[in-house]
This record gives structure tokens, C-alpha cells and sequence, in this order.
């Protein structure tokens, strides 16, 4: 406690000259859109700069895509990392192949383009990697970036929404960087805190103009494993009015929210008459129990220890000037939002009972699972018949906590330890936190879109987690057959077989030069070949099972297919 009572000393005696303005990242609106994702440094810490990932004019995160929903939208990703990554679209509601799983990578150098139907309601979600054991790496580096839909539901309300005036976006990590200035993926004793890609404690302290009205934060924890309490100095009250996936009811006065890694919130907070006044948004770190990370440190018989400094202490997040109003304010809070119709239990078509378990009780570094099993890429844990309504309980049983996230749906949580959940939760979700020996039970429909070759993820949103195995996948489809009837050829270029075990046949049409690749599932490549041969074989008996990716170039025209090794 001494040495943190001297870090947080040294910290207040600096605050008045490392003070950095709440960056405001710039915006994109469609129809049509173009990300570039490339690799930057940032200056964090004196000496040596980090280096980062970002997307177009950043040199960390990406602009806000500013989605309408009923509106037909084109992406083009551009993947200049040097390294194979993807773009998922966490929370939105698109088929599997453009979802951005670890199924449909962007190899160094590629492009992406999917093109979906914006069928969300009006909330806060956002975009990162999600490439199988790579995802930690490539979003603590700063390859992320938020996604604001609009519809006309919210559009009708008499709501903050004039992005960066009195709407605001707020991104906040805590990381982990090593002695040469480089982000960690692991992250335990994760101790520098960022919002909105800036340093925001010891020694450094972001600050935001809000005027003496009713404002709007839109709140991301985009940390790799750290859960924040958020609340304000003082106590002051405040509105929740979104959670992950749309509007709640009603308007909920709380003082604390807590958000785990990938979970957003929208929220109100009323400035009315307070301008020249300062207060902080802040982490309540103390009043989190033990096995949420961000509450006090877990012992550990083997590994690194859980110890970071802001365990289980109160911390300033953002210092919040209040300045005069604008134009036109918002100075009153709605008394109701929308109306969210949660499906009946009794409706379920089939209970699903997943349980987070490790290698033994005492586990608290990892590895973890999911019902006894680590991720295969090759095995769809799930086949789910469109429009089926499910109900999923999760079941904690080790001795850390963990954020749930399913891909392709929102969900509504009814039942958390056999009790109601708060009205904070009753909203449309698609992460939960579920705390040791602690269970909760969600009901979702599964319906729109089929993929039988292209499956959904369901995972821990701790990135660490996720990498080493704490995923699952499933498919839908009116008879869902899995993820080995993979048969989607282009005229260009015919492979077979596909399951292979042996031997790959390749057949291309047309004699013009041309050059192939494929590359295993970490990116790596394992075969190349330049040629101008019809017909080709690739003795592929020594490769390990699994799914590889090949990559076919001629005269400018690049095709990307699956090939699975059994």
C-alpha cells in the first residue's frame, strides 16, 4: 500500500503538466467505406516508442463507422500489417462470412471487401481482430475502433447524439507494456491505463470540455482481461440507457457500472448548471471482489502473479471539465426508450448448458475451457437449425471470471445464480460476465442467415483466454452439416479434393503466368509455387491437420480459398 500511496503521489504532481484533450476519433459514414490497417509507433513512455497497429490517418485505433440501420454497406479492408489478421464486427448481426472470425483471414498485403445489410438497432458496438492466437497481440496494439448504428427508434428521441460536443466516444484499456516499451498480450499485472489511445494515469491525465447540459458517453472496455466499475466523483448519479446491443426501457439512474472486457454502455450524465465545476469519471477497483480481474490480486501457485497496481483501488479514468452549453441543449432525460420484447422461456426449442472449467480448481493463469474441450478449428461444437429460440446457461466453474461473448446474435440475459438480473443487464446483449462458481442463463433466436462452411465463434472476450483455447463455434442452417462440406470453387481455379489427406489437385484455366501460396492458420507460408501449368499437385501428406488458406495471383486478380488437411 506505501508504494502505491507513492505512485498515485507522484501522479497528482504532474497532473497539471501532462494533461492531454480527449482525442475525438474522426468519423466514417457509408455507404461505402475503406479501412486501412497498418502499422504505426506511438510515444507512450519516454525512450523507445511502441509499436502499434492502427487504421488510416491514426497511428493507434481507427475512425468511428457510423452505421444506418436498413442501409446496404460495402467495407474494403486493406491488411498492411505485414502479418495475416481479420476485421470482426463485434455485436453486429451479418452472415458468418463477412463476421470476421478466424475462418476468413486477410493475408499481408490483401484486401477485403464484405458487404452486408445493417439490420441492428441503434447502439454502440465496434470492430478488431480476431484471428485465432493472434488476436490479443493485434488488439492491444491498437486495431480497433467503435461502430455507432442509428435508427429511427433513437432517432426520435430527444437524445445527446452530436458526435464529439455533447456525444462522446470513450475507449479505455489498461495495458501491460514490457522494459522496451512493447505491449504485452498478456497482460496480469496490466497497469497503464489509455482511453481513447491516450495515456490517462501516473503522470498523465486525459481531460474532456462537456457543457453544462445533459451529456452522452458511449462506453467501451476494450481491455484485454481488466473489468472496470465505472462511476464519478463524488457519487454523482447517472443514466444508463444502452448496453451492448440497443436501448433499455427506460433510463436506469445508478452510480456505478461495470463493464468487462468487450461490453459497452451508453450513458447519460446532467451538467445542468455546474459549468467551471470538475469532476472525474472513475474506476471503483475497491469495491470489486476477488477472482474479477481489477479486484484484489489472486494468489498464484504457479505463473505470474494477478498483481497489478490498480487492483482493487479507486482510480480517475478522465477528468471532465464543464464548460458552457452549446446551441439547442439537451436538458432533460426521456422517461422511456423502447420497448425490448425478451422471448419466452417456454418457447426455447433447446437448453444449451456450457461450462468454463480448467485443468484443475486451483488454475487461475490458464489454460481454460469450455465443457473440458480447447478450440479446433476443424470441429463445429454446435449445429443449429435456423430460427430455433435457445436458451444458453453458462456455468462457471473455475476460480476466475469470465466475459462470454456469442457472434451472430444479441441476447437477452433472464437469470443470473437463479435471481433476476439487473435492469442494467435487461437489455439486448452480446457479453456477459459471469464471476466464479456463479451461472447465468440468456435467450436468443437464431435466424436470417445460413452458412453450413463458415461457422460463428462463441469465446471468453479475456484475449488471453481466447487464443489459448476458450472458444467454441457453431453453424446454422435448416440442416446445419458442418464445416467439412467446404465445395465453393471459382471458375479460375478448381481444388480437389477438399477435405485433402495426401494430395491436392489444382486445375486453373488459362495459361497465363501465375503465383501461388498457401498459407497455415498462424499465416505462415508452407508452400508457394510459381508457375504456368494447368494442372497442378501439391504433396500435402506431412502437413499437420487442419484448415490452410491458398492464395492464387494472375495478372492482378487474387482468389483466397480454404483448403482442410484431415
Amino acid at each position: 500500500m506505501k508504494k502505491l500511496t507513492q505512485i498515485c503521489f507522484i501522479a497528482l504532481s504532474f497532473d497539471l503538466v501532462a494533461q492531454t484533450q480527449l482525442v475525438i476519433p474522426d468519423t466514417l459514414s457509408g455507404p461505402s467505406y475503406s479501412l486501412n490497417m497498418h502499422k504505426d509507433s506511438v510515444q507512450f513512455f519516454p525512450g523507445k516508442k511502441s509499436k502499434t497497429y492502427a487504421y488510416n490517418t491514426h497511428n493507434y485505433l481507427g475512425p468511428t463507422l457510423i452505421f444506418k440501420k436498413g442501409t446496404n454497406i460495402n467495407i474494403n479492408i486493406s491488411n498492411q500489417i505485414g502479418d495475416t489478421t481479420t476485421v470482426h464486427w463485434h455485436g453486429i448481426h451479418l452472415p458468418s462470412k463477412w463476421d470476421g472470425g478466424p475462418h476468413t483471414p486477410i493475408m499481408p498485403a490483401a484486401s477485403w471487401s464484405p458487404s452486408f445489410t445493417v439490420m441492428d438497432n441503434a447502439a454502440t458496438y465496434w470492430y478488431h481482430p480476431h484471428m485465432h492466437m493472434k488476436t490479443a497481440v493485434q488488439a492491444i496494439k491498437g486495431a480497433a475502433g467503435l461502430i455507432i448504428v442509428r435508427d429511427p427508434i433513437e432517432a426520435a428521441l430527444s437524445l445527446p447524439r452530436r458526435y464529439g460536443l455533447d456525444d462522446f466516444p470513450l475507449i479505455v484499456q489498461v495495458q501491460q507494456y514490457d522494459n522496451q516499451n512493447q505491449a504485452m498480450p498478456l497482460g496480469m499485472q496490466d497497469s497503464t491505463l489509455l482511453v481513447n489511445g491516450a495515456r490517462a494515469n501516473y503522470g498523465y491525465t486525459v481531460y474532456a470540455n462537456m457543457p453544462a447540459q445533459v451529456v452522452r458517453m458511449r462506453l467501451l472496455n476494450a481491455s484485454g482481461e481488466r473489468s472496470f466499475n465505472f462511476g464519478f466523483s463524488g457519487n454523482k448519479q447517472f443514466y444508463q440507457i444502452a448496453s451492448d446491443g440497443g436501448l433499455l426501457n427506460s433510463p436506469y439512474l445508478t452510480t456505478r457500472i461495470r463493464l468487462s472486457p468487450g461490453e459497452r454502455a451508453e450513458i447519460l450524465l446532467d451538467l445542468t448548471g455546474m459549468i467551471g465545476q470538475t469532476l472525474y469519471l472513475k474506476c471503483y477497483g475497491s469495491e470489486l471482489p476477488m477472482g474479477i480481474q481489477g479486484g484484489p490480486t489472486m494468489p498464484m501457485p504457479t505463473g505470474p502473479p494477478m498483481d497489478s497496481p490498480l487492483n482493487a483501488v479507486d482510480y480517475n479514468v478522465m477528468k471532465i471539465n464543464v464548460v458552457a452549453q452549446t446551441a439547442s441543449p439537451i436538458t432533460t432525460i426521456p422517461s422511456s426508450l423502447t420497448v425490448n420484447t425478451p422471448y419466452a422461456v417456454n418457447q426455447a426449442n433447446i437448453t444449451r448448458t456450457i461450462r468454463f472449467t480448467a485443468d484443475s480448481a486451483m488454475v487461475m493463469d490458464g489454460p481454460f475451457y469450455f465443457n473440458d474441450s480447447t478450440f479446433n478449428m476443424m470441429r463445429v461444437d454446435y449445429k443449429i437449425p435456423l430460427n430455433n429460440i435457445e436458451i444458453w446457461k453458462l456455468v462457471n466453474q473455475t476460480m476466475v471470471a469470465h466475459p462470454f461473448h456469442i457472434h451472430d446474435v444479441q441476447f437477452y440475459l433472464f437469470d443470473r445464480n437463479g435471481t433476476t438480473p439487473s435492469p442494467q443487464e435487461q437489455g439486448r446483449k452480446d457479453v456477459v460476465l459471469i464471476p466464479p462458481g456463479d451461472s447465468a442463463m440468456f435467450i436468443t433466436k437464431f435466424e436470417d442467415y445460413t452458412d453450413t462452411v463458415i461457422p460463428y465463434m462463441y469465446h471468453c472476450h479475456i484475449l488471453m483466454h481466447e487464443d489459448a483455447g476458450m472458444m467454441g463455434q457453431f453453424v446454422v442452417g435448416p440442416s446445419a452439416v458442418g464445416i467439412n462440406e467446404l465445395k465453393s470453387d471459382s471458375h479460375d481455379l478448381i481444388v480437389f479434393p477438399n477435405p485433402a489427406s495426401d494430395l491436392i489437385n489444382i486445375q486453373i484455366l488459362g495459361s497465363a503466368p501465375y503465383y501461388l501460396k498457401v498459407y497455415d492458420v498462424l499465416g505462415k507460408v508452407i508452400y508457394s509455387e510459381q508457375s504456368s501449368k494447368e494442372k497442378l499437385s501439391i504433396n500435402c501428406s506431412s502437413w499437420n491437420a487442419g484448415v490452410y488458406t491458398l492464395n492464387f495471383e494472375r495478372e492482378n486478380n487474387k482468389i483466397f480459398k480454404k483448403l482442410i488437411i484431415q
